[in-house]
């Protein structure tokens, strides 16, 4: 068929695998391709082509293709409507897959041999394992909010620590891998079974990722911290800093040898065009930029620029939701950058200081409560998911404030605590909170970091804390471009818990710190009012296509903390009608006649006192229907723990049509080690 700029839309094209498997993908030509070959950009993800992400993509790959570039989105094996079992994420033979996916499209006839990808998240992954591949097809990636480093800077563990979304996002995971092919592509005589194969052979993945709670070969499988070299393509790094992967650009611009850019906005886990908070950026405008200088040779001017752009955030109220975060965009030439200098700040007897003041020792025991104003460690836009006032966790916390600022300070980069600590417990960690304190007190966070003390000297042995010895420990905070206003102070926040952010101690535990010997580690550029301003960096031409949606019945959100005054008992609730990204009810994607809908809730609770009464649950619902199809699928998930064991249990169920499909339940004990 064709789209009204007039790029041939083709909707299944199927991809053979050497194994004999076929990768189904979807794909756009621009019309000068059915004369002349054209450069293509390649997206490779598992989240549904024909459905889940089709509007995402039409907001994208049609433009790539009216920019001169064959645009193809393809799903992964085990997902949508390619054949196979999806394992695991980043296993060998997915990687692989994507390799021969680039092989396979450099070979077409409608392609002249240069291909680049891109891609958020997943995607931002697989654009990194791919180019470590070096197929020779593959000329430049776009990877969006994405991690080199899956142990440090990845859903599963923060700072060593076993964070709840290693068990969240798992559950979503076991929802999407539950979903069936589409019957209209696979065949109404195929599609059965090969749900039911699907189905038969899906694990539970929070179990599965809890199964390695030390930095094994697990995590370096698809980390390319661990051989840098092997990217020696150009790269052009497009992160958040209310997304989750903040570290990467930092790493990437220092330690890969071949051409970096990175772009940082103020956005949650979304493409930038369709960035939250604002101000957006043209995405589509930038990366084609990018595609034209490296896959059609043109000189776009886009690398003569510094290679980083950073949105350096001004202060703001704290709040769950923020529309806009003001601010400016600053460039750098390198990193690490010859305008920024570490500024130290010792930690004293309640207050930082530039000076060291000795004093009687601190200790806290924080309530298990202690993080509930933390928000979600990645935002995605969805209304109170972002960081609440600090102050309603202070009084859990050893807090240091320093004095008024008398002059704005920029902070960007990784801040640290170099943190000398003492703990009761023989497992323990500790949860830093940088904070910017206005004159009314409400207290907003900067950025955030945790240590598992039990991995001080490194995740591969946890080795049990000696209670009462002082330890001297490194706490990276996440990176971050902040303008600290004059008359605000910097905080500090030292704490022994963060629920629900990280899973607890299976003790509580108190820390001790002794005044005038840690500092907070402070990445302050100069101001460089001298500096030429950066390219303007247009928001996003509205796109005039007509909408090919259309909702069935509105969503609705609820997001609540409720506290049983009988027991202390804290829930934390999230409802959402509408999947991951926000409230958006039941739809009916028009060019296929498909309803699509998901309802979920996720619960965190835990006793103040208790760690070992902390419950993670989430239940599920997604259904497809049109005339001829109808399925539904529910799971439930929940994590538990002993002190010496996780216990997880989970279900699935699926119809097709008013008939049972397929039930399956699971439960699990695994042995805690170090978390």
């Amino acid at each position: 068929m064709q789209d009204d700029r007039s790029a041939q839309v083709i909707e299944t094209v199927w991809i053979p695998m050497p194994d004999g498997a076929r990768l189904a993908a979807r794909l756009w030509l621009p019309p000068e391709a059915k004369d002349e070959p054209v450069p293509a950009v390649l997206e490779y993800i598992p989240y549904r082509r024909r459905d889940r992400t089709r509007m995402r993509d039409e907001s994208m790959h049609p433009h790539f293709a009216e920019a001169g570039y064959a645009a193809i989105r393809v799903d992964m094996r085990g997902s949508g409507d390619s054949d196979g079992l999806m394992e695991d994420e980043y296993t060998h033979q997915e990687i692989q897959d994507g390799a021969d996916v680039v092989a396979w499209i450099a070979a077409q006839d409608w392609c002249d041999g240069n291909v680049g990808m891109f891609g958020k998240s997943w995607g931002a992954y697989t654009a990194f394992h791919v180019a470590a591949l070096q197929p020779p097809a593959l000329k430049a990636i776009a990877p969006v909010k994405g991690t080199d480093d899956r142990w440090l800077e990845d859903i599963h563990f923060y700072g060593g620590v076993l964070a709840n979304d290693n068990f969240w996002w798992g559950s979503i995971m076991q929802l999407y891998n539950a979903m069936p092919p589409d019957p209209q592509i696979v065949g109404a005589d195929r599609w059965e079974a090969m749900w039911k194969a699907r189905l038969d052979g899906m694990r539970f993945w929070p179990a599965l990722w809890l199964e390695h709670q030390t930095h094994d070969a697990m995590w370096r499988r698809g980390s390319i911290s661990q051989s840098y070299d092997a990217v020696r393509i150009p790269v052009y790094f497009f992160g958040g800093w209310a997304d989750l992967f903040r570290d990467t650009p930092f790493r990437i611009a220092e330690r890969l040898k071949g051409p970096v850019k990175v772009l940082m906005g103020p956005w949650a886990h979304l493409y930038p065009h369709e960035g939250s908070p604002r101000p957006r950026a043209d995405f589509l405008g930038e990366v084609i930029g990018f595609w034209d200088h490296w896959l059609k040779g043109r000189d776009t001017g886009l690398m003569d620029e510094p290679p980083l752009r950073f949105w350096m955030q001004d202060a703001a109220r704290p709040a769950g939701s923020h529309a806009e975060r003001p601010g400016r965009w600053v460039e750098e030439p390198s990193w690490p950058s010859p305008n920024v200098t570490i500024g130290a700040f010792w930690l004293n007897a309640g207050t930082l200081a530039k000076e060291a003041v000795g004093g009687a020792a601190m200790s806290v025991c924080s309530p298990q409560t202690f993080g509930s104003a933390g928000g979600d460690m990645c935002s995605f836009a969805v209304a109170g998911d972002m960081p609440a006032d600090c102050r309603i966790d202070a009084g859990g916390a050893l807090q240091f404030r320093s004095e008024v600022l008398d002059a704005p300070m920029d902070i960007l980069g990784q801040p640290s605590i170099a943190l000398k600590v003492a703990a009761d417990r023989p497992q323990a960690f500790v949860a830093a909170l940088l904070i910017d304190e206005a004159p009314n007190g409400a207290q907003t966070l900067i950025t955030r970091g945790f240590c598992n003390l039990m991995h001080r000297n490194g995740g591969t042995e946890p080795e049990p804390v000696v209670p009462g010895e002082e330890m001297a420990v490194i706490i990276p905070l996440h990176g971050i471009a902040y303008r600290m206003p004059a008359g605000h102070r910097l905080a500090v926040q030292i704490a022994s818990a963060y629920w629900p952010i990280l899973w607890p101690s299976p003790e509580p535990v108190t820390l001790t710190v002794r005044p005038g010997a840690s500092t907070l580690e402070l990445p302050v550029r100069r101001m460089t009012a001298d500096a030429p301003a950066p390219r303007a960096m247009p928001e996003p031409h509205p796109d005039d296509r007509a909408p090919k949606v259309t909702t069935v019945t509105s969503g609705a959100l609820e997001r609540t903390i409720t506290t049983d005054l009988a027991t202390g008992l804290q829930t934390q609730r999230l409802f959402i009608d509408g999947g991951v990204f926000g409230p958006v009810g039941r739809v009916r994607l028009d060019d296929t006649g498909t309803e699509l809908g998901d309802i979920s809730e996720r619960i965190y609770a835990i006793l103040p006192d208790d760690p070992l009464s902390a419950q993670a649950s989430m239940a599920q619902e997604s259904v497809f229907e049109r005339e001829d199809w109808k399925t539904r699928i529910e799971t439930f998930s929940q994590q538990r723990a002993t002190k010496t064991e996780f216990h997880l249990k989970a279900t699935v169920r699926c119809w097709n049509g008013d008939a049972l499909f397929h039930e399956a339940a699971w439960e699990f004990v695994i042995p805690r080690n170090g978390m």
